[in-house]
């Protein structure tokens, strides 16, 4: 991605102010505000309509029509911000084990990114949907790493590593990576998959999700659920397509698309949950 990102209306996007120095400090700033504020969402897919990667477009998406996206374009937009700050970034690829921790399909279709700061590589990963990351974590095995929404470890390494999250009293499997950087065109061939396949989630299910300070917030159909510190989960069955529309442009901050495109989508959506 060779274009220049628009920095200012990123940091206004994610309400960046502050040092744009390429330290650490930079990184974990940025990275907990930015899955605060752009949702992760796949209405694209959901609604047959294309996701494009270049950055113009992802720019236009999130930045200016205040939507969000999966992670393809969180983090080509992350990786653009980076670079543009003079990170050294790159690209990587992840197989998802997270609900499927017996996954045999080789395909890795998942983004995330490898920073090295002072001679020391960090893992940053702002589109993971309900587990996204909200700190970046050193590259170090079998270490438990907080961050602002709990701990994370990764575990392995030579040459594949896992990530993984403290759920309760047990570590869950994420995704499994390889450190291999990945191009444009590797990104490209998954993203065409996920966004147009009929066999692909994200053309089958409703999926968003937020995770502002103290919280996450995920909405997978019609089921919404707050995960609030030192709470026990919130959840809510949504259902009508007004309580949708409400859910997704008030808790979730998304600009919606037309309404003849987007309301028949949800009232499928309903039918197929109600039956």
């Amino acid at each position: 991605m060779s274009q220049k990102v628009n920095l200012k209306a990123y940091f206004d996007r994610i309400g960046f102010a502050g040092s744009i120095a390429p330290t650490l400090a930079t990184l974990e700033t940025i990275h907990a505000l930015h899955p605060a504020a752009i949702p992760f969402e796949n209405l694209n897919p959901l609604l047959g309509l294309p996701v494009e990667l270049e950055l113009p477009s992802i720019e236009k998406k999130l930045l200016t029509e205040k939507r969000g996206g999966y992670c393809y374009e969180h983090n080509l937009l992350l990786m653009a911000v980076l670079r543009e700050l003079d990170f050294s970034v790159r690209g990587l690829a992840a197989r998802v084990l997270w609900n499927n921790p017996e996954a045999t399909d080789p395909t890795p279709h998942h983004m995330l990114l490898a920073v090295d700061i002072n001679g020391v590589t960090y893992i940053a990963d702002v589109g993971f949907g309900g587990m996204t990351l909200t700190a970046p974590l050193r590259l170090k095995a079998d270490a438990e790493q907080a961050t602002p929404h709990g701990p994370f470890r990764l575990t392995g390494g030579d040459p594949e590593w896992r990530l993984e999250a403290k759920i309760g009293d047990d570590w869950k499997a994420l995704y499994a990576f390889e450190m291999a950087e990945k191009t444009d065109a590797d990104y490209a061939a998954s993203n065409l998959f996920l966004s147009t396949d009929p066999a692909s989630a994200f053309r089958q299910e409703l999926r968003v999700a937020l995770s502002p300070a103290g919280r996450r917030l995920a909405l997978r159909d019609t089921r919404l659920t707050i995960h609030a510190e030192g709470q026990p989960p919130g959840v809510m069955v949504l259902t009508s397509v007004a309580q949708l529309r409400e859910v997704l442009s008030g808790q979730f901050g998304i600009q919606l698309p037309p309404a003849e495109l987007l309301d028949p989508r949800l009232e499928a959506i309903l039918a197929k949950t109600g039956d």
